[in-house]
């Protein structure tokens, strides 16, 4: 995302166009666009298939920290996060460990950067008993067995989710997805994106559904984390109906923003608790709390607790994609690159979602997560559509003509999600196929289906 210097953080709003302007500040002309990967992985033991404890993944990271030079973030004397020149290691809630990948100008620097980082912390797990599932909820282990990560932050989060949702400390501890960040260049630009990938939400959902499991077995639901999500927090997921009104743009996703609850600020390198409260940032940008005032930090601070399936960081956010294998993961990025950053592929596939997804949005959308690819739409199926977007997708990426040193452009990393497409067969399904046996056999599965250890550019 696009970061402002400190003391611009620093410095206190009182007025909507601030906000409006740090969302604003965010445009880049076209030719310095990038694309940014966040790819989520469980951690869990090699034998049992169980989470990992923080105790062992602490010990990952200080081995990372120790071989390869990042820098350490610790909280209370715990290491929870390594930072490079241009990457982060960082773990959600439940011990998932995400890598923010560099901002690539292409997908085959992404390629190269997440291949790096894979060969060198699967080596080091590996040598821990550890290892890393690209699946996109916890197979085995119970919410109550999966410990929490000693964040500040996730302290004051975790007790306010039970409030606010049947399935919130699940999605917390219990859930891996991946998320794409793309740019845009003037308003215009952002919202018709905006609006494209909210459309796409449930494309996502169905394509990449990859978490049939929890609690040892078949849900019954393809992507059992569309379901966690939509069982999380109404105030701040969904699908942003306020983006599709006629005069929407930058100034309609802040009037949203405004009217979510806070979960904190940070003063002093501390959060301070405002859950108890449930006071909207407007009332916050309006009165103040406890003698504090808005800083342009607190409302960055803020848009990053917002969970929509298209969020603004001021960067677009797209976060519908459970976690993958490694062989798939960067397939996410290549469909949204190839749909967005293309002009042609971008008017194209709005006019197609708008006309032939967006009447059934409010039935399709939960049903991508439950039916897959097999999703009723209209006359046909949502694979068929995803087929569709699949062609622009590589229309698109072929117009933009960026090569690795094979010769090949960006195409190559939608193959593996074709081949899903032309089946009409997701991964989540592919897996309950092969769900058998004992534990150890389960676990087998696991690793073959979506390990990590292969090279990301095969």
């Amino acid at each position: 995302m696009t970061t402002l210097a400190k003391e611009g953080l620093d410095a206190p709003v009182t007025d909507k166009q601030d906000l409006i302007a740090y969302l604003a500040a965010g445009a880049r002309p076209r030719e310095r666009w990038g694309v940014g990967v966040e790819s989520e992985k469980l951690v869990v033991d090699a034998e049992t298939g169980e989470a990992a404890d923080f105790s062992r993944i602490e010990r990952l990271l200080g081995r990372l920290e120790t071989r390869l030079g990042w820098r350490g973030l610790r909280e209370d004397g715990r290491l929870i996060a390594l930072f490079g020149a241009a990457s982060s290691v960082t773990l959600e809630p439940g011990g998932q460990l995400e890598l923010s990948g560099e901002l690539c100008p292409d997908l085959h620097c992404c390629a190269g950067d997440f291949t790096r980082h894979h060969q060198a912390v699967v080596a080091e797990a590996a040598d821990l008993g550890l290892v890393f599932l690209g699946l996109g909820t916890q197979p085995f282990s119970s919410l109550d067995q999966i410990g929490w990560v000693p964040k500040e932050r996730y302290r004051i989060m975790g007790p306010y989710m039970e409030r606010t949702g049947a399935l919130g400390q699940a999605m917390m501890k219990q859930s891996a997805g991946l998320q794409v960040n793309l740019d845009f260049s003037d308003e215009a630009d952002w919202l018709l994106k905006v609006r494209t990938g909210l459309l796409l939400a449930p494309v996502l959902y169905a394509l990449f559904a990859n978490s049939p499991l929890l609690h040892g077995g078949p849900s019954g639901f393809l992507s059992t984390r569309g379901e966690i999500w939509a069982r999380t927090d109404a105030d701040r997921t969904g699908l942003l109906p306020e983006m599709f009104a006629q005069d929407a743009g930058y100034a309609a996703y802040v009037e949203y923003a405004l009217d979510v609850p806070m979960y904190f600020i940070r003063r002093n390198n501390s959060y301070l608790s405002l859950t108890g409260r449930r006071l909207p940032f407007r009332t916050y940008l309006r009165q103040g709390w406890g003698g504090h005032r808005a800083t342009l930090g607190d409302w960055d601070l803020h848009l990053s607790t917002i969970f929509t399936e298209v969020r603004l960081r001021p960067q677009i956010e797209l976060r519908s994609a459970d976690s993958l294998p490694p062989r798939h993961t960067l397939g996410v990025a290549a469909l949204l690159k190839g749909l967005l950053y293309d002009p042609e592929a971008l008017e194209q596939s709005w006019r197609l979602l708008n006309t032939e997804l967006k009447p059934h949005l409010p039935q399709v959308f939960p049903d991508s997560w439950r039916l897959g690819l097999k999703a009723p739409l209209g006359r046909r199926s949502l694979g068929a559509l995803c087929g569709d977007l699949l062609g622009l997708a590589r229309a698109g990426l072929a117009r933009r003509g960026a090569q690795n040193t094979c010769g090949c452009n960006e195409t190559i990393y939608l193959d593996p999600i074709e081949e899903l497409a032309v089946e009409q067969q997701t991964l989540a399904e592919r897996l309950l196929a092969r769900w058998q046996g004992a534990r150890r056999e389960k676990v087998r599965v696991l690793r073959a289906h979506c390990g990590f250890g292969s090279n990301l550019s095969e």
